[in-house]
């Protein structure tokens, strides 16, 4: 099988699971939403979610090296199928206690699905990509255009999930939608087993030592993408849809619709970011400057979005437009991450390197989900709530940059700005 074909089979599975990893959480947040839960409660939920990601990137990658990725491939397709089919029986007369212990464990097994997929498919680019043009710069930015594209397309996929979901909810309910993505998903999953047993496999297996990365560029952007990802969700995970609903009054399908559309918009960005960068005449692959300069940048617009509904203009203005510049710095931001942590690896220890830091991108998710729910209940309403997560998500990018400043180097092969 050649390496496009078996890339051509992960992207098309990874785009699956985000389709149904996307619907999932807008499901979750309307439907128990709805059920009169608060914030705290709704971000709750998604506590076993980031917490075992941290935990199955870590491991993840290192069974990645001992067994191959297509190992973890499917067992993390298989293992959201299983969290799927868990939501089928959730009720509506279920006691509160019973409804959020019980989707907290599915959720738990549907965030070590997620991280596996995902260490999985990116780790396997850099699999894919020839040995032999490594030294030069026009592999680097291969490498550069083939992640922007993954990323990319996955996050535009995930906003049409994002849509998905408040569709499903309203046109089949609960139980009937999450069936369905589960049945869906079994296809998708028949795909991988064409996969070869040794992509992604090491050479030599790692000892269990092997999980803590030994890079300081890893390390580093580790931090800072803990920080950027906690800014993110600090208000975009509970308060936005919540915020959405309670003051401008949009239905679920408008609410997952307008999510999703952004979700899109900055999944396309991202996969634009080769191009843009060549449009503005930064012709080589992205390095430490850029990543400085597009935090910095970022550490500005929730900060001014705050500001705008502190003066109280109007919301919808302030939100879909502060939403809009957010969602394309942020796009950029995020696309010379995934770029660098797989510049600053080599090919033996790819999946080591990558579970290493979106272990980090899951803590830094599972942070901003609890403080998306526990800041927004500190407001007196829903406004300053909203206001009280914006602050707190500038704060956060102000620290992905100051963390930003204490990358080294890429490696030699690599052809910095």
């Amino acid at each position: 099988m050649t390496s496009l074909q078996q890339y051509v089979i992960v992207t098309a599975n990874y785009w699956a699971f985000t389709l149904t990893d996307g619907a999932l959480r807008m499901l979750v947040v309307f439907h128990f939403h709805a059920l009169g839960y608060s914030t705290f409660d709704i971000a709750l939920l998604f506590l076993f979610y980031e917490f075992f990601g941290v935990i199955t990137n870590l491991c993840g990658g290192w069974i990645a090296a001992r067994h191959g990725l297509r190992i973890t491939l499917w067992v993390g397709t298989l293992l959201q199928i299983v969290a799927l089919i868990m939501l089928v029986p959730v009720g509506a007369g279920w006691p509160k206690l019973v409804s959020v212990i019980y989707v907290m464990v599915a959720q738990a097994i549907s965030g070590i699905a997620k991280d596996l997929n995902k260490m999985s498919a990116k780790s396997a680019i850099k699999t894919v990509i020839p040995e032999s043009t490594d030294q030069t710069g026009d592999r680097q930015q291969q490498l550069f255009k083939w992640v922007a594209i993954l990323t990319g397309s996955k996050n535009a996929l995930k906003g049409v999930g994002f849509f998905l979901g408040g569709v499903l909810l309203t046109a089949l309910g609960f139980n009937q939608a999450v069936g369905s993505m589960a049945a869906g998903l079994s296809l998708a999953f028949l795909l991988t087993l064409l996969l070869p047993r040794e992509l992604g496999k090491m050479k030599t297996k790692p000892g269990f030592s092997a999980l803590l990365s030994k890079s300081a560029g890893i390390n580093v952007l580790s931090l800072a993408r803990f920080f950027l990802f906690g800014a993110r969700d600090v208000w975009f995970v509970v308060a936005l849809p919540v915020f959405l609903e309670a003051a401008l009054g949009w239905s679920f399908s408008e609410i997952g619709g307008f999510m999703g559309l952004w979700v899109i918009g900055y999944g396309v960005v991202q996969g634009a970011a080769p191009t843009l960068r060549n449009l503005w005449g930064q012709t080589t692959s992205p390095g430490v400057h850029a990543v400085q300069f597009w935090s910095a940048l970022l550490t500005a617009i929730p900060a001014l979005i705050a500001v705008g509904l502190w003066r109280e203009v109007e919301i919808s203005i302030a939100i879909i437009g502060g939403l809009g510049a957010f969602g394309v710095v942020f796009a950029m931001n995020s696309s010379i991450h995934s770029y660098l942590v797989l510049a600053y690896t080599d090919t033996e220890n790819v999946s080591l390197n990558v579970g290493f830091y979106y272990m980090a991108n899951a803590a830094g998710r599972l942070l901003g989900t609890l403080l998306s729910g526990g800041v927004f209940l500190i407001g007196a309403d829903n406004s300053t709530g909203m206001q009280a997560c914006l602050w707190t998500s500038s704060l956060l990018i102000g620290l992905s940059w100051l963390s930003s400043l204490r990358l080294p180097p890429p490696p030699k092969q690599v052809i910095a700005n």
